[in-house]
């Protein structure tokens, strides 16, 4: 039975050979993500700006584009509009959220903002009316910064911990570094494009954050199981026999995950777009930094090839050479 198959098995890609340049690349986007990051900022949504939240509720169905273009005459800069979906609402309860970012030193969004709003939304559908406003404060968005970056931070120490446990330190130094390095680039290219930064952007950097991972996990353990069989090879050539053997795994992988990504991006609508931007994104830089930032770490670190054979005094140590 014929299969297909994305790359041949005797495939020989000299990975590791231009890693000085590739992991010098790796280093100049982290510098140059920090520094927009600091110079330029994020744009950051309502959720860590603060702002105004609107449930709505009418009797025809909710359209999120006409709800936008009802609202931009107004300039009210970040607006976030979602359908809500519960089955409690009978046929004619159609109910969304807008959400309306803080107008400069204020709060929360004036009632005569409300106003326009409210009677803007009623251009469109005379039957709509607001059912509650609620305002999230500087306090509360601050607040949510510092969990997310809790959130971040917990993801990356856990990390640390599991693969130390699973391999060595040196993986696990290599797989938290690649980590890292998707991180910062993540949040580099939204500071470049100004994309809006907010709660769904977080979710998305730890999913990324586990995207990567699994990727690299994989690699360490063929490269695991390769350095104890072929104990003579120089470490260089173990890893890039390592990466060939996990090629076809990381591109149907990497291939399918985009599939879905690209759809969701197209017909996914404005509320998850973002999300989906920053998969996409992180798909690329999780796949780069397995082969680039976490491989390279560990071969400069050096790693021993008798796993549970007589410690660490039995094991070789390679990973000095060029």
């Amino acid at each position: 039975m014929y299969r297909l198959k994305l790359v041949p098995d005797d495939t020989d890609i000299n990975f590791m050979g231009p890693w000085k340049y590739t992991f010098g690349l790796s280093m100049i986007l982290i510098v140059a993500s920090i520094t927009v990051f600091f110079t330029i900022g994020l744009n950051f949504g309502i959720d860590f700006r603060g702002g105004t939240s609107i449930r709505t509720e009418a009797t025809q169905p909710v359209n999120i584009g006409e709800y936008r273009d009802a609202i931009a005459p107004l300039e009210l800069g970040d607006v976030a509009i979602t359908e809500v979906f519960d089955p409690t609402y009978g046929p004619e309860e159609n109910v969304a959220t807008i959400r309306i970012q803080a107008q400069g030193d204020e709060e929360s969004v004036s009632p005569e903002i409300l106003s326009q709003v409210e009677t803007a939304l009623q251009g469109y559908d005379e039957t709509l009316h607001f059912t509650s406003v609620e305002s999230v404060g500087p306090k509360v968005s601050g607040e949510l910064v510092r969990d997310a970056m809790i959130a971040v931070l917990a993801a990356l120490g856990a990390v640390l911990v599991y693969i130390w446990l699973r391999f060595e330190w040196q993986f696990a130094l290599g797989a938290v570094a690649a980590l890292v390095h998707d991180i910062i680039l993540t949040i580099g290219v939204f500071v470049v494009l100004q994309l809006k930064f907010d709660l769904a952007i977080i979710a998305a950097l730890l999913t990324i954050v586990g995207y990567s991972l699994n990727d690299t996990v994989v690699v360490f353990d063929r490269m695991r199981e390769n350095l104890i069989k072929f104990k003579q090879r120089e470490i260089i050539d173990v890893m890039n026999l390592s990466l060939n053997e996990t090629l076809t795994r990381t591109l149907m992988t990497s291939f399918t995950t985009l599939i879905a990504l690209i759809s969701l991006f197209i017909l996914g609508g404005d509320v998850i777009r973002g999300f989906v931007f920053a998969m996409i994104w992180g798909v690329f830089v999780g796949t780069w930094s397995s082969v680039y930032v976490a491989a390279v770490v560990v071969k400069r670190l050096g790693v021993k090839r008798d796993w549970g054979k007589g410690g660490d005094k039995a094991g070789t140590q390679f990973g000095t050479s060029a």
